[in-house]
Order: structure tokens, then C-alpha cells, then sequence
């Protein structure tokens, strides 16, 4: 069995479903329109340039959420899924996955983007395993925190090390080694260099240009 690892957002996804979850509060007025879109551009320039303050905002994209009735939240996804996710999807990244799953890889997502948003994209993928970012819950209610290390940069070699760990039995001691890692972003450049098949996907000019330096593989799900 061989690991096959995927970040989501501009690799299995044509857009970023963090951003697109902001943006989408905003046009339902869930949010302050002027401000929060203000912030969450800022933000979202920070992680292109890799300046990501990942705890800063991890605590910013949850905010929303805790004022809101679990029931609400869970139609607006419903809402979002339809309107922002379905335009952004990727046959062409259905088809890789399955290309791992028909190899009888261990397939997951491993992203930056909090559970709350990505879970319901990751399932329909019918990818079961996902490491992210961790909002806290407490009595059902978001508290606007998170628990656990940021899944960003090199929290994702964190993330995926505990995952291991947890999982090891199941893996049959699968290490890092001869795991594949798909990602469009030089942020993840830390975990791309811990795997044997690190794939570059329509990568940014700073992943691509390690990608031609190291002679990794570049592919468009485009």
C-alpha cells in the first residue's frame, strides 16, 4: 500500500475554498461586507506571498462561525457548495484520485482550510481520510478557536506525523518515504520534500521553479 496524499485548494479544486467561504459570507451579509472582505484579501495576499500568519487567521475565518445555529451553518454550506464549489470542480482530479484508488493507494487530503469547510468537499471526492486545520467545538457550538497545530506549511508535516502515528496498523508502517504528495503551493515545499513523488499541480511560479530545479513532475488537472 502506498500513501497517496492531495492538498485541496488549486490542486483538486480550481479555486481556494477558504477564500471562496469568505467571500460567499460576505454576499450574504453573514458578515460585515467592507471589513471582513478588506481582511480576508489581506490575508489571502499573506498566503500567496508566504507570509501566512496561519493562527492569526485560522481565528479570523472561524469568527463567523460561532454566532451562527449549527442548523443555519449547515444550509449555507449546503448553499456555498452549490454555488461556489460545483463552478471550481475538477473532473480531471476525480480522475487522478481514482487512478490512486483503482492502485489501491491510501488516499487523503491534507490542507490548511479548516474541517468545517472542507469536510463536506472532501466527501464528495470519496476521499474518507482528511488532515486539516481543527476548529474547536464545544457543546456543539464553534468557539471561533481552533485545537491542535495550524495544518499550514510546516504544520503539515506535524499534522501528517500524528496521523501516522494514529494510523501506523492500518498504513502497515507506510512512512513519508514512498508517499506521493500533490500541491499547487510553494507552501507546502516542507512536506513536498519529505515525500519520494512529490507532483507539482498548476503550481505558482515559486513551486514551479523548485519543481524544474528538482526535476519533479508538473501536471495540470485544469
Amino acid at each position: 500500500m502506498t500513501l497517496a496524499l492531495f492538498d485541496l485548494d488549486n490542486t483538486l479544486i480550481g479555486g481556494d475554498s477558504d477564500y471562496l467561504w469568505g467571500d460567499f459570507l460576505v454576499s450574504r451579509s453573514v458578515v460585515d461586507p467592507v471589513q471582513y472582505q478588506k481582511r480576508n484579501k489581506v490575508f489571502y495576499q499573506d498566503y500567496v506571498s508566504g507570509n501566512l500568519d496561519a493562527e492569526a487567521y485560522l481565528r479570523f475565518a472561524l469568527s463567523p462561525l460561532v454566532n451562527i445555529e449549527p442548523a443555519q451553518l449547515s444550509q449555507l454550506h449546503k448553499e456555498f457548495m452549490l454555488e461556489r464549489i460545483e463552478p471550481i470542480w475538477l473532473p480531471a482530479a476525480e480522475s487522478l484520485v481514482e487512478k490512486h484508488r483503482s492502485a489501491g493507494d491510501k488516499l487523503a487530503v491534507i490542507t490548511a482550510t479548516n474541517r468545517f469547510v472542507v469536510e463536506p468537499i472532501v466527501r464528495r471526492l470519496g476521499i474518507d481520510q482528511l488532515i486539516c486545520s481543527e476548529p474547536e467545538l464545544i457543546d456543539g457550538r464553534y468557539t471561533g478557536d481552533f485545537v491542535g497545530t495550524p495544518c499550514f506549511a510546516e504544520g503539515k508535516i506535524t499534522k501528517i506525523r500524528e496521523w501516522l502515528s494514529k494510523s501506523s496498523q492500518e498504513l502497515n508502517g507506510q512512512e513519508l518515504g514512498s508517499a506521493w504528495f500533490y500541491s499547487d503551493s510553494h507552501n507546502d515545499l516542507p512536506l513536498l520534500k519529505k515525500v519520494a513523488n512529490p507532483v507539482a499541480v498548476d503550481p505558482d511560479d515559486k513551486l514551479k521553479e523548485t519543481a524544474d530545479r528538482q526535476g519533479w513532475s508538473i501536471i495540470s488537472l485544469r
